[in-house]
């Protein structure tokens, strides 16, 4: 279960003392499940350690890194009584064998935080980010105590009325990732809530229904989960790849059989989305069900849902952008390796990308490259990355950009083998472009955030002398935004501050361009436009900063 991921619980027991035995019995369980933990940690490192095969040293690791993360989440967690104080209190638990000084002690002063101070025990239990993650109660903070993040109640108390439907809602608040409250019922209390539903919920009118239905039936709730399973599994099956391969495939076969999946889902956006839709449709209806053993049945199919949704979630991380074309050598390479040498082995595959002779990577692409939808999909993500980046400073990128839509449109117009192909071809031909447009500001002797400002003020036909001093026009006016920028963070939400970068912008252009070639309606037009150009990059939030052309 991946319950322990999604926010607080709180277990509601019958009275005082029983939260006392209940804390008794958590507690060694749940030092046991750290022991267990990291016993089968340490048991997949050395497997880790020990495995030649990449896929499966890679699995292996993301199991460690998912099971520390559980791990340290366990080691974390407060665990707390949360009850009433009452006379006697210390005798009265005591006859059960249970201290209950250091919990009142916690009740009454809260929690200490890393700089020494105290937090209340409800103020801690609101914030998500504190790790006092379950609380046991019996009557305290069933009514009038919202916490959003409280994502489970295990109710072992008998309740009815507006004490039911109050204590119920608890786990209903509304949460950034929380999709639905789920309640735990030791007690019975399915007829208590439909009474109190039909009391509470439909008022005083009588319709001739009695609310028994209010509470949908497990075998509905299960229903619909299969439905929605077999809606994504049809999905699949008819951009052609069978899902049943995955039921119970391990090691390489399993990671063959999801490339496979991801690359018929990147046949075309549409595919995609709907795909994503109808997982995510059947995430929410099985975690409707999770502490329900019939759905138990339905788990393995549902993994192998989300394993898929996983593998198109994952993004490729371009960090340096200037090595775009590399990565596409490497984004082939990876897309032709295969189990068996020969079907289509990436030796064939020598094209120097540094000198592309497009028609022959297309070639190579055309009788090499298995699986091209994923392979193409990977090369979008990559020029889509750095158009977003060199977009964000500047935006006389968006040429490029509009060719990038052009190709994907016509991809996802027409399917066929020649049309795979030619995008592939024209989108290297893009990422190249791209890497040219990034070298220029080099090639000109300007920081990227310079060269920006120089294609600004650009303009065509002037002598060598005057691109050079356009160059320091460039440069002058960069240290001056800087300069007062760093002192005003928040400029674009006020008039004044607005006035003053308009007026530093025009001062700093009629000082510093040539004349001729710029007229003094030009210098005012120009002014203009690095001042629409400034309040865009600032509004976006990025850095005007020393480095940020670095």
């Amino acid at each position: 279960s991946t319950r322990w991921e999604t926010g607080k619980s709180m277990l509601v027991c019958i009275d005082k003392i029983t939260c006392g035995r209940m804390y008794q019995r958590i507690e060694p369980r749940w030092k046991a499940k750290i022991a267990q933990l990291k016993s089968s940690i340490a048991q997949l490192e050395v497997r880790q350690v020990a495995n030649t095969d990449t896929d499966e040293k890679e699995r292996a690791t993301k199991q460690v890194q998912s099971l520390k993360g559980r791990l340290a989440w366990m080691e974390s967690t407060i665990i707390e009584i949360i009850i009433s104080e009452a006379q006697k209190e210390i005798q009265d638990f005591q006859k059960w064998g249970i201290d209950i000084i250091p919990h009142r002690v916690v009740m009454k002063t809260g929690f200490q935080t890393a700089d020494g101070k105290r937090v209340k025990v409800d103020d801690a239990f609101k914030d998500p980010q504190h790790q006092f993650r379950i609380a046991i109660v019996c009557a305290m903070w069933l009514t009038g105590f919202d916490v959003e993040c409280l994502s489970t109640l295990y109710i072992d108390k008998p309740m009815k009325a507006h004490t039911l439907m109050q204590a119920i809602a608890r786990a209903n608040r509304v949460y950034p990732g929380k999709e639905c409250g789920v309640i735990v019922d030791y007690n019975g209390v399915l007829t208590s809530l439909r009474k109190a539903l039909a009391e509470y919920a439909l008022g005083d009118e009588d319709d001739g229904d009695d609310g028994s239905e209010i509470v949908e039936p497990i075998e509905d709730l299960v229903r619909s989960l299969v439905q929605a399973i077999e809606a994504a599994e049809d999905h699949l099956r008819q951009l052609g790849f069978e899902p049943s391969r995955l039921l119970g495939a391990k090691g390489f076969a399993r990671i063959e059989a999801l490339r496979d999946a991801v690359d018929a889902l990147y046949v075309s956006d549409e595919g995609k989305r709907r795909y994503e839709i109808m997982a995510r449709q059947v995430f929410a209806r099985f975690k409707a069900l999770l502490m329900e053993r019939s759905s138990y049945a339905y788990a393995g199919r549902h993994d192998d849902i989300e394993a898929i949704y996983k593998k198109l979630e994952e993004k490729r991380d371009n960090a340096d952008v200037t090595e775009v074309l590399k990565e596409l050598h490497k984004i082939v390479n990876e897309a032709i390796r295969t189990q068996q040498p020969g079907e289509d082995h990436a030796e064939g595959l020598t094209v120097d990308l540094s000198q592309i002779d497009f028609e022959k990577l297309r070639d190579e692409f055309a009788k090499k490259v298995r699986r091209k939808h994923a392979a193409l999909q990977d090369i979008r993500d990559v020029v889509e990355t750095k158009l977003q980046q060199m977009l964000g400073r500047n935006p006389l990128m968006m040429d490029y950009y509009r060719r990038y839509l052009e190709i994907v449109a016509d991809y996802n117009r027409e399917k066929d083998r020649v049309t795979v192909e030619q995008t592939f071809a024209e989108l290297v031909k893009l990422a190249n472009s791209l890497d040219a447009e990034q070298r220029r500001a080099t090639e000109e002797g300007l920081s990227d955030d310079e060269y920006v400002l120089f294609q600004l003020l650009f303009k065509d036909s002037m002598t060598k002398g005057e691109r050079e001093k356009l160059k320091q026009a460039s440069r002058s006016l960069l240290v001056s935004l800087r300069e007062l920028l760093q002192r005003m963070p928040a400029w674009t939400q006020n008039s004044q501050t607005q006035a003053e970068v308009k007026v530093l912008v025009l001062d700093n252009l009629w000082q510093s361009l040539p004349r001729p070639p710029f007229t003094e309606q030009e210098t005012q037009q120009l002014a203009d436009r690095v001042y629409d150009y400034v309040w865009q990059r600032s509004a976006s939030g990025i850095s005007w900063g020393a480095e940020a052309g670095a």
